[in-house]
């Protein structure tokens, strides 16, 4: 096992990583900004190293800077949590090249799939449904007419290299297709550097369901069942659950059967989500993130299993510590993503925390590097923390995280959770009842009163 892993992160995630390995005896090295000297993650590691100025270019994707401090501090192994560099397979590459252990999929994995195109190709190889569309990129107006042809209009244009919602373009009809994939290409390159673009169909009212998986390199391949991402803001998620309330359990045993043969057929290592369109009863495979989600809490506290931990093993050489037979799903879980926003407007909203304190009691936790005098810095992600909440059953589950978002104090700085308040008392969502276009219409109507 290791004795030390560097973590090529920030904020929560990075307190997250430390807290696992230091349940497992191993010491840890921060990296940090000069903007993040005063963070969390960097009082409680064992070593803490600057990397950089507060630009995440100059700091926390700077790959020259973290290698030499992996060096410097003689670590074993980079963990490099979500974002900046997780899904980086030149960054991956690098590390296994100076000897330094990955905890994370290979290199060609993360390659494989980060390019989306490739990434259906691959699903479609190792048995995943897709969703109706172009076999792969799309090169003009002309060949793009005649997939939305085939398969039906509306289409949907999305850049093969892109995420967030950028270059991607809902087309109606024939007459439009061409000024709007011009526009998806610009998009495209102007975001990721990539103008290549492909055609899928539009599905109307979907739900996003991801499976998260697990894979060793001794043939292990197990699923951890279902989150049901739907609520989404401009293709960014607010708050997770697990399980879906729209699925059945003979659904949700089916499905789950299905992504463990795909990923043991791709001798996949480490931990990945499948990630899905639901609708009608059916799945349509959209991508697969290489590395450990922002809500991973709540599959974790349906099964119990510690995913970092568990990367770590894996990571080590390690078999998984639990087969498919031997995971068992119990309650219901709901994550709460609370931001430094404005809960109107969504603006940024950094700054120095004056009072914290937060919510405690039956099934809940706090994943936050927040602490009173904290100063929330201005040049990273506005998430600040998660709030995480477990229950014998789903409406148990939201009581509770009602509870506990009238428990949370955050001030000096504005954030989401009179959003979430009002979120947890809405017909539909007590009623589990929401696609992927439900949030910004609920979000719509609340701003005009």
């Amino acid at each position: 096992m290791f004795k030390k892993i560097l973590i090529a992160n920030r904020g929560e995630i990075a307190l997250r990583v430390h807290r696992a390995a230091h349940d497992m005896g191993i010491k840890t090295v921060a990296v940090h900004s000069t903007a993040d000297a005063d963070a969390m993650h960097v009082r409680l590691a064992d070593e803490a190293i600057c990397i950089g100025p507060p630009s995440a270019t100059d700091s926390y994707l700077n790959i020259p800077n973290i290698i030499s401090a992996a060096e410097v501090a003689q670590a074993d192994a980079i963990h490099p949590g979500y974002g900046f560099l997780s899904e980086n397979a030149r960054f991956a590459g690098i590390v296994e090249e100076h000897n330094i252990v990955w905890i994370g999929p290979s290199p060609d994995h993360i390659r494989q799939m980060g390019d989306k195109v490739e990434a259906k190709r691959t699903a479609a190889a190792i048995g995943l449904p897709l969703v109706p569309g172009s076999d792969g990129a799309v090169a003009d107006a002309a060949e793009g007419i005649a997939v939305a042809n085939k398969i039906g209009y509306p289409v949907l244009v999305k850049a093969a290299s892109g995420g967030g919602g950028r270059g991607m373009k809902v087309v109606p009809d024939a007459a439009s297709l061409g000024s709007l994939m011009a526009q998806a290409k610009a998009e495209a390159k102007a975001a990721f550097g990539d103008d290549t673009v492909y055609i899928e169909k539009y599905l109307s009212e979907p739900r996003h369901i991801e499976f998260q998986v697990f894979g060793d390199e001794l043939g292990g391949a197990i699923h951890l069942g279902e989150r049901d991402c739907s609520l989404q803001r401009r293709h960014q998620k607010m708050l997770e659950e697990a399980p879906s309330p729209a699925l059945t359990p003979t659904q949700r045993a089916e499905m789950g059967e299905v992504v463990r043969a795909a990923v043991a057929k791709l001798k996949y290592r480490g931990a990945g989500t499948m990630e899905f369109l639901y609708e009608d009863g059916k799945f349509y495979f959209i991508e697969m993130n290489t590395r450990l989600q922002v809500e991973h809490p709540v599959t974790e506290a349906i099964t119990g299993i510690d995913l970092v931990r568990e990367q770590i093993r894996v990571a080590a050489g390690m078999p998984l510590s639990v087969t498919q037979d031997q995971i068992r799903f119990a309650g219901h879980a709901i994550e709460c993503r609370i931001n430094a926003e404005d809960p109107a407007t969504f603006a940024p909203s950094p700054g120095r925390v004056i009072d914290y304190h937060a919510p405690g009691g039956p099934g809940v936790r706090v994943d936050s590097a927040l602490y009173a005098g904290y100063r929330i810095p201005p040049h990273y992600d506005s998430l600040i923390a998660k709030l995480i909440v477990f229950g014998d059953d789903r409406e148990q589950c939201r009581m509770r995280l009602k509870r506990a978002l009238e428990e949370y104090v955050i001030t000096g700085v504005k954030t989401t959770i009179p959003l979430h308040q009002a979120l947890l008392d809405d017909p539909d969502f007590i009623a589990g009842d929401y696609s992927i276009k439900w949030l910004e219409r609920w979000l719509a109507k609340r701003a005009e009163g």
